[in-house]
């Protein structure tokens, strides 16, 4: 396959792992209005996916053998971090989405990379150019766009928008220590593993937050799933075929997924603020992207040697 073919070919599974990631969050904004709360999701969403991706390890790595050799863990208790912060992240998500609109709720999410803007400053020491502070800040003028502050009528619920920004934080950090992850560890390990972390920290909370919900709540929640695991797979096979820079503004496409099915299941209508902010902080968001992509191409220029 060709270069080319080969980009193409990674840019249409990020769009597949778009639309899945839509359609879990459709399924589970449906299943939260039917009364299944944020940890059940975390459960349900992560245990219907598991064996979606035990299968995918299985057919990459060659069988039974080979996906031990790529599960086992270099590094544990990076593994526990990562599990940790990623287990948060997602709960805070899925407590946003039953307390948001779906398209206010996926918007906000995408602050993810303007936050880990920030905390590569803090945390990584690396150097941001003035151009993405001020990518930061169109951000963030797209966040108080959409939470609209000072509008009684109507205004976000404070606690969502709280949960909301909080999972984008925490999902930053989970940007950084995969950074650090991504160095020892294989990729089916990364992803099993935090499966498994959901999973079992969802199931802890089940007698204390679970109950009984209608054969159609359940499909919902099996469909959430199946829908998450094959979206993490899409989005994992799309780095195998294209750099992270072509392929990651197609993520923004779950913004237009979100207000298309919030519109039509859930019948929300976005509203100019809602269209406004998402516009202001994708905006921010891929420029953030886009220059990142130009650094790393100047730092491995710079450290190609010249011809002799």
């Amino acid at each position: 396959m060709s270069s080319a073919d080969q980009i193409t070919r990674g840019i249409g599974l990020r769009i597949c792992a778009a639309g899945s990631f839509s359609i879990m969050a459709a399924f589970l904004k449906l299943s939260a209005a039917d009364g299944v709360a944020a940890p059940e999701m975390v459960f349900y969403r992560a245990f219907f996916g598991l064996p979606v991706v035990i299968a995918w390890v299985l057919a990459t790595q060659g069988g039974i053998r080979g996906a031990v050799a790529a599960l086992t863990p270099r590094r544990p208790m990076a593994h526990v971090l990562r599990s940790v912060i990623g287990v948060s992240s997602i709960f805070c998500v899925f407590k946003a989405l039953s307390l948001l609109p779906l398209a206010d709720a996926t918007t906000l999410s995408f602050t993810a990379p303007i936050f880990a803007t920030i905390l590569s400053f803090f945390l990584l020491k690396e150097q941001i150019g003035i151009r993405r502070w001020g990518a930061v800040l169109v951000g963030f003028i797209g966040v108080l766009v959409v939470t609209r502050p000072g509008q009684v009528d109507h205004a976000l619920p404070v606690a969502g928008i709280g949960f909301g920004l909080l999972a984008a934080l925490l999902t930053a950090g989970v940007t950084i220590t995969l950074r650090q992850l991504g160095r020892t560890e294989h990729v089916a390990a990364i992803v099993f593993w935090f499966f498994v972390a959901c999973s079992t920290v969802g199931a802890l909370t089940l007698p204390f937050v679970g109950s009984w919900h209608a054969p159609q709540t359940f499909a919902l929640l099996v469909g959430a799933g199946v829908a998450g695991g094959l979206g993490q797979l899409f989005m994992t096979s799309s780095l195998q075929n294209a750099p992270v820079s072509v392929v990651a503004p197609f993520d923004y496409l779950q913004i237009i997924g979100a207000v298309i099915f919030g519109w039509w299941l859930l019948h929300t209508p976005p509203t100019t603020s809602t269209l406004a902010g998402a516009a202001l902080i994708s905006a921010g968001g891929l420029y953030t992207a886009w220059r990142e992509h130009v650094r790393r191409k100047q730092a491995l220029i710079q450290a190609t040697p010249p011809p002799v």
